[in-house]
Parts: C-alpha cells; sequence; structure tokens
C-alpha cells in the first residue's frame, strides 16, 4: 500500500474518531493545526500527542448550528495559524438508477429516506489552505452487505470548495 500523505493520516484520524463514536452522530468539524506550531504554543499537550510524528494534529470544534450545512460553513472564518479543516458528515446515498426513476415532484430527501436501496455513508473530507483535499468515505453496514472505508482524492468535490471557502 502506498503511503498516506500527511493530509490523508489527518484525515484517517479524523474519520478513526468519527467511526470510534458511531453512527447517526451530526456533523463534526475539525481544525487541522500544524503539529510542531500547536506543541510550541501549547507544550502541555506534548503527553496527549503522545509524540506524534503527525505532520497536522485534528482539532475538533463546536457544534456545528443546525440547518442547512453550506449556510453554516459559509459562516465559517478561520484564526491565522489554521492550516485546514475537515468535516464528517452523514449521508444518504442511491445508486444512479434511482435518480432517474425519482418523480419529480418528490422530495430528494424524503425520497432518499424512504428508497429500498438507499445506503448510509459517512463522508470524510479534508482541505488545506493550499487547496490540496482528500476524502474517505465509510459505507454503514447492512444485512448482507459489510461495512467499506473507501479513501480517494475527489469523492465529494463539492464539500471540498465549500470547505476550502471557509480557509480564505
Amino acid at each position: 500500500m502506498a503511503s498516506m500523505s500527511p493530509l490523508e493520516t489527518a484525515l484517517a484520524d479524523v474519520e478513526r474518531h468519527a467511526d470510534a463514536a458511531g453512527w447517526d452522530r451530526p456533523p463534526q468539524l475539525f481544525a487541522l493545526v500544524e503539529t510542531t506550531q500547536l506543541l510550541d504554543s501549547q507544550p502541555h499537550l506534548a503527553a496527549q500527542l503522545g509524540g506524534s510524528a503527525a505532520t497536522y494534529t485534528p482539532v475538533e470544534q463546536e457544534a456545528i448550528p443546525d440547518g442547512p450545512l453550506d449556510e453554516a460553513l459559509a459562516q465559517i472564518a478561520w484564526p491565522e495559524g489554521v492550516a485546514g479543516c475537515a468535516l464528517v458528515h452523514e449521508v444518504l446515498v442511491l445508486p444512479p438508477s434511482a435518480e432517474a426513476e425519482r418523480p419529480v415532484t418528490a422530495d430528494p430527501e424524503q425520497y432518499a429516506r424512504e428508497h429500498a436501496d438507499r445506503r448510509e455513508v459517512r463522508l470524510a473530507v479534508a482541505v488545506l489552505t493550499d487547496g490540496s483535499s482528500a476524502s474517505a468515505v465509510r459505507l454503514r453496514a447492512t444485512a448482507g452487505r459489510a461495512e467499506e472505508l473507501l479513501f480517494g482524492t475527489d469523492l465529494a468535490p463539492n464539500l471540498a470548495e465549500a470547505l476550502l471557502a471557509t480557509l480564505r
């Protein structure tokens, strides 16, 4: 297996954290801070980080307000020193054929919730101020289907763009 970039390592940390908390959780937002910078400003965290060689340390943020995620993200501005951010968000996905079958008048969210072939997934997307991004998707286990974890660079491009906008 190819080695992971520092951003992918931070994303994997965020995804493991979300997985440990379980399913049916609200979106979680993390600041990505350079570990050396964090330890320089807060040396007492060295014991907590356990001598981590990670380039970036994810720092969980307060809960995102209820409401449309895009509106909440549009209100976020990061302080200087934040190298990037990551978001974990649960969504429903449908097979491509389901979208073609959806009645024009049907509410998309309700249609997805009620569709027999829906699949619950947890998206994790991380971005850096230089524009790089990484993403992962964990498919929730169902009867007859094992849980799966997939990594990629472009699994949720719109979400990556929205996160990048918070860093500008």
